[in-house]
């Protein structure tokens, strides 16, 4: 029986929840808007429809803006709408773009481009040589496969996923990322700025996104080796599936054993022996000492909640929550059941600060003036709650909004009050940017500790904010299976 106080409390509840978020009866205007804007995104190379530019419009007339250019990363979310939508024609021209301009150069060879763009009749791709810190990016190489592999799958292009290009372009990605180094451990190292974290955020080694990424990529490498398999009998690829598979068991047994953290593990990481040398079993085989252990986990994890820590390193793991990682580690498979269902309470718990006023926040919590300037270099960009230091990017919603619906539509009778809460937290998300994103002009990201204001440099009708919201549309209002494209 629920007593009178309880009924008052949740009626307290469920008019906050209304104070924030009402529904707007322009869904189908704004929806169609957002379609017709996504419309003007779209680029063509030779008279070939092939992605879409980074934003629509500029802020400034400095010709040095490369939002012009077609981003790999920034067309994940396009390429899956166009899935989504039958549209497979753009997305072969766009992975076949790609593949053509993988490097060949001794130093990158195997890695594809961050983005590219027509220049005189002439396709320029950018490796890293062009971009700011001239870092070459890992999470645009591990995305390929994985767009391919949905294409194929999708489409039932099976014939493109066979080809000599492809399986070519999949031997030469490996070739890069399986190869012999100094490090013992399954993930793949990369400096800062290598990933959606495009400016510096103290993010170097094993960042989580770029290993989440690695293991979506060797899955979707192997799906697409086994299709050749199927035609053509070869001792060396059957070597590489050996190989790329055990790789994929070896990295998801890493990232749960050392990146994933409970109240529970952190009790026991807290009383761990340091100092650990020999061939003896190890405890605490980075060295961790409970004095980096941050204060602000003890009410973050609650009792029930759990997440994959931003990065592991030698002393010194990066206890950051990275909302990207996080919500691709649930969708390509890499955490159970039961640990999605413990972010899911992590996040249900920490609301006010990974949703706030425009879900969802990159990473939680931002690094404050003296870090910012250490970490930093001072970057203008990243000051705190800005950009990448703790600023809300509403491309990222529909990541984890996908993770939650796709979870509750493979286990629909586990935790059933949980999935509800769930799915009414991504419905008050929807609402929230159906209000707020076509007035703030689409903006790239929002600054301030609630995600309030439209970010200092945000450009605006930016790309991945428009297709995100139709992404998030499509799989609440459109076509729930879907989602059955993005389960690895």
């Amino acid at each position: 029986a629920v007593n009178k106080g309880n009924l008052n409390k949740m009626a307290e509840r469920f008019s906050q929840k209304n104070l924030r978020v009402r529904p707007s009866s322009d869904e189908e205007k704004i929806v169609t808007n957002a379609k017709a804007h996504f419309e003007k995104t779209l680029v063509d190379i030779s008279g070939e429809l092939v992605g879409s530019v980074a934003a629509l419009e500029h802020p400034t007339k400095n010709l040095k803006l490369n939002y012009g250019e077609i981003f790999l990363r920034d067309n994940v979310p396009v390429m899956i709408y166009l899935i989504t939508q039958k549209r497979y024609d753009i997305v072969k021209k766009f992975l076949s773009v790609c593949l053509e301009l993988q490097s060949t150069n001794y130093q990158t060879r195997g890695v594809f481009p961050t983005s590219f763009v027509e220049e005189k009749g002439k396709l320029i791709g950018d490796y890293g040589q062009r971009s700011i810190g001239r870092i070459t990016s890992a999470d645009a190489s591990l995305w390929w496969p994985i767009l391919c592999w949905f294409y194929v799958n999708k489409s039932g292009d099976y014939s493109f996923g066979k080809s000599q290009s492809v399986q070519r372009g999949i031997q030469l990605l490996l070739d890069l990322v399986l190869h012999p180094t100094f490090e013992g451990t399954p993930v793949l190292f990369v400096p800062d700025c290598a990933f959606m974290i495009d400016r510096p955020m103290d993010v170097w080694g094993a960042p989580l996104e770029v290993e989440v990424l690695l293991h979506g990529c060797l899955k979707s490498c192997i799906h697409l080796m086994e299709l050749s398999r199927a035609d053509h009998v070869s001792r060396l690829l059957d070597q590489r599936l050996i190989l790329t598979s055990q790789w994929v068991e070896d990295l998801r047994s890493f990232l749960l054993k050392h990146y994933w953290v409970t109240s529970k593990t952190m009790q026991i990481l807290r009383r761990r022996p340091t100092e650990q040398y020999g061939d003896d079993q190890h405890f605490n085989e980075f060295n961790v000492q409970p004095q980096v252990v941050p204060s602000w986990l003890q009410d973050w994890l609650e009792n029930r909640g759990g997440y994959l820590i931003g990065n592991i390193r030698t002393g010194r793991p990066d206890f950051r929550f990275y909302s990207l990682g996080n919500s691709l580690a649930c969708m390509f498979g890499v955490l159970p059941q039961a640990e999605q269902r413990a972010l899911f309470r992590l996040v249900l718990h920490n609301r006010q600060h990974l949703m706030a006023q425009m879900p969802m926040r990159i990473c939680h919590p931002h690094m404050d003036v003296e870090e910012w300037q250490n970490k930093t270099g001072s970057d203008p960009k990243n000051w705190p709650w800005s950009y990448h230091n703790g600023g809300h990017w509403p491309s990222l919603l529909w990541f984890f909004g996908a993770s939650v619906l796709l979870h509750q539509k493979r286990f629909p009778t586990e935790d059933v009050i949980l999935m509800e809460e769930m799915r009414s937290l991504v419905e008050e998300s929807y609402w929230c940017q159906l209000n707020q994103l076509p007035k703030q002009e689409w903006a790239e990201y929002f600054d301030g500790p609630t995600g309030t204001w439209v970010g200092q440099q945000s450009r605006t009708y930016q790309t991945w904010t428009i297709v995100g919201f139709l992404l998030m549309h499509h799989f609440l209002r459109e076509e729930n299976n879907d989602l059955d494209m993005l389960n690895l």
